[in-house]
């Protein structure tokens, strides 16, 4: 699919050094890329891994429990682990760090877009595992 993007930036002339920054700073157009009917479904993560030990502020520790929210909560549609990691590593998740200030917690969230199923997938909704095929892998020579 073909497409066209046009860019719209301006450079201030020795701007690095009159605001002593070390790192670029930028301000988003008013328009953020909507998925849809923008609906999301949001996963939280705390820095507390699955054995109850505590990551002190471990903002990694916290993700992969937000991703591990994910994969628990879509198992109960039907879905498999490697269905699962597939549909995150594509769809347009929103993930954010949503705190490191409330130590020794940091937290994360996933969001991910309902409207990419072809089920409803709200929490109010009774899940009903489906069979949703399988994933292909490589077979042994």
């Amino acid at each position: 699919m073909a497409g066209v993007i046009t860019l719209k930036f301006s450079v201030m002339k020795g701007g690095m050094k009159q605001l002593d920054m070390k790192s670029p700073i930028y301000i988003p157009g008013p328009v953020e890329p909507q998925f849809g009917s923008g609906r999301y479904i949001y996963f939280e993560g705390f820095s507390v891994d699955e054995k109850g030990k505590q990551h002190y502020l471990d903002a990694t520790v916290a993700y992969r429990q937000s991703c591990l929210r994910v994969v628990e909560y879509l198992r109960r549609f039907g879905y498999n682990d490697y269905q699962i990691y597939l549909l995150l590593s594509c769809a347009p998740v929103q993930g954010h760090i949503a705190g490191i200030v409330d130590i020794p917690n940091a937290c994360t969230t996933i969001g991910l877009p309902m409207d990419i199923f072809d089920f409803d997938i709200a929490p109010h909704v009774v899940p009903e595992k489906k069979q949703l095929g399988a994933c292909a892998f490589a077979g042994k020579k």
